[in-house]
């Protein structure tokens, strides 16, 4: 991180024009590749739609619990389950079912 020297705001790189930019008041200073390679890191935010649907990691199943619950496309009763962290760490985590018979997934919120 760098901060800029007229107005302590934070300062940004600008890699194409290779200079640090302040967005507060404008400062430029030069930036260089070597020196300043560890000061800088771009990240980038993946965000996904609601139309996207469940993604399943695939799982040896054999390694999963099995639970008595009714399978909402065929009726079956019994399903396997894990358990996932889908949302922010504050909130509770999702339980994933498959059901044993058909394959169906769908997931139950606590």
């Amino acid at each position: 991180m760098k901060f800029c020297p007229e107005c302590g705001n934070l300062m940004l790189p600008d890699r194409k024009r290779k200079v640090w930019v302040c967005r507060k008041c404008g400062y430029e200073e030069p930036f260089d590749e070597e020196k300043d390679r560890e000061k800088t890191r771009i990240t980038q935010k993946v965000e996904h739609k609601p139309d996207e649907g469940i993604i399943v990691v695939e799982q040896d199943l054999a390694t999963l619990p099995k639970v008595k619950i009714t399978c909402p496309k065929c009726g079956n009763d019994e399903a396997y389950w894990w358990e996932l962290q889908t949302r922010a760490g504050d909130e509770p985590s999702t339980i994933f079912y498959k059901c044993t018979k058909c394959g169906h997934v769908w997931r139950s919120y606590e």
